[in-house]
C-alpha cells in the first residue's frame, strides 16, 4: 500500500484499516509459529503499512491540535 493511498483515506476508514492489518499481523505471527507461513515477506509489508498508517493518523491529529491551538 502506498501512501497516497492511506492519506486519501478517511480517519474511520483508516482505524479499521489499522484493525484489518493488525488482525492481519496476528494470523502471520501464528503461521509463523505454526511453520504453516510460505509468504514469510508479507510480515514486513504489514508491519510497514501499519507504520504508515499510524504516521498518518498522528500527522492529522498533531495537525488538528496545531490549528485548534492558534484558533483557540
Amino acid at each position: 500500500m502506498k501512501i497516497g493511498e492511506v492519506r486519501a483515506k478517511t480517519p474511520d476508514e483508516l482505524k479499521a484499516l489499522l484493525l484489518d492489518l493488525r488482525k492481519e499481523q496476528f494470523n502471520l505471527r501464528f503461521q509463523r509459529a505454526t511453520g504453516q507461513l510460505e509468504a514469510v515477506s508479507r510480515i514486513r509489508q504489514v508491519r510497514r503499512d501499519i507504520a504508515r498508517v499510524k504516521t498518518v493518523m498522528n500527522e492529522r491529529r498533531r495537525a488538528e491540535a496545531a490549528s485548534a491551538g492558534r484558533h483557540g
